[in-house]
């Protein structure tokens, strides 16, 4: 594939392009080669009629497809997903970057996953009217709160989880282009590693990983992020029931809100042997 000085590298094909650009440094300019994280749209199909598409980074689409699923309350049991197959054309060719998602007729799947409420409950959730005080106890109501005092981390732990996950981002040493969500146990051993060119991908990866390999729920396990904490990535732990997120950037207000209520200790500024932990500090020894 070449496009505009674009071509494809080897050293990950699939998720890392190389791209021609003039550098300068002071007066003076040179060309070089780069490379760049590669971003394209990806299609989730549920009984064969479109419900989503995803902007992300190729790779791991069945996990994403899963985790995204579960995550946007579509699905509430690994069991109700029959099958992820690749789509295909009418001539029974296969559709690059979109994957069709068998329900089972018997399955948990949300009242929503009729065709004719599709576009209707992602245009709601995609709008303001379901941020704020409203969408934490909506999700309140479904998800209870996590037991607080049943789990404790030694803090030289939590200071090593961002090295193991730079060590881990692969695509991100060479191109500075990608999020990096790690799943880690409470005493600090790297589990799963899923780099995306959105962190909520990243997390939904993850996520879908363990509803595909029976290794979910994650209610021992620290989930780490690049970047900011978003309410988002907080609703998508609660779902999987993870009580302890680290990020290397600072939180919103409407995350710490979140976290509280949930009871997940949330870790911001995670970054040379220090931290600030916004909520359920007790966690934390």
């Amino acid at each position: 594939m070449t496009v505009q000085g674009f071509w494809r590298s080897a050293l990950d094909p699939e998720r890392v392009m190389n791209v021609r650009m003039t550098h300068w440094r002071g007066h003076v300019q040179e060309q070089r080669e780069d490379y760049v994280t590669v971003e394209e749209p990806f299609e989730v199909r549920v009984n064969r009629r479109s419900l989503a598409v995803i902007m992300r980074t190729p790779g791991h689409d069945q996990e994403l497809a899963m985790g995204f699923l579960f995550t946007e309350r579509v699905i509430h049991l690994p069991e109700d997903v029959d099958a992820i197959v690749d789509a295909i054309d009418d001539d029974g060719l296969p559709l690059a970057n979109v994957v069709n998602v068998h329900l089972c007729p018997n399955g948990q799947q949300d009242p929503l996953t009729q065709v004719d409420h599709f576009e209707r409950h992602f245009a709601v959730s995609a709008s303001c009217g379901l941020c704020g005080k409203n969408s934490i106890d909506d999700l309140m109501l479904t998800v209870p709160a996590l037991e607080v005092e049943d789990l404790h981390i030694a803090s030289s732990c939590i200071y090593e989880l961002t090295r193991q996950l730079r060590i881990g981002q692969d695509v991100f040493t060479h191109t500075g282009g990608l999020h990096a969500a790690g799943l880690f146990t409470s005493t600090g051993e790297l589990c799963l590693l899923r780099e995306d060119i959105g962190r909520h991908n990243a997390v939904d990866k993850i996520i879908g990983y363990g509803l595909l390999h029976n290794t979910f729920p994650y209610s021992r396990h620290i989930l780490v992020v690049s970047g900011r904490t978003s309410y988002e990535i907080i609703q998508k732990a609660a779902l999987a029931r993870i009580p302890c997120i680290a990020a290397i950037s600072a939180p919103s207000s409407l995350a710490i809100d979140l976290a509280h209520q949930a009871g997940i200790t949330l870790i911001g500024f995670l970054r040379d042997h220090t931290m600030n932990v916004y909520t359920h500090p007790e966690r934390i020894i």
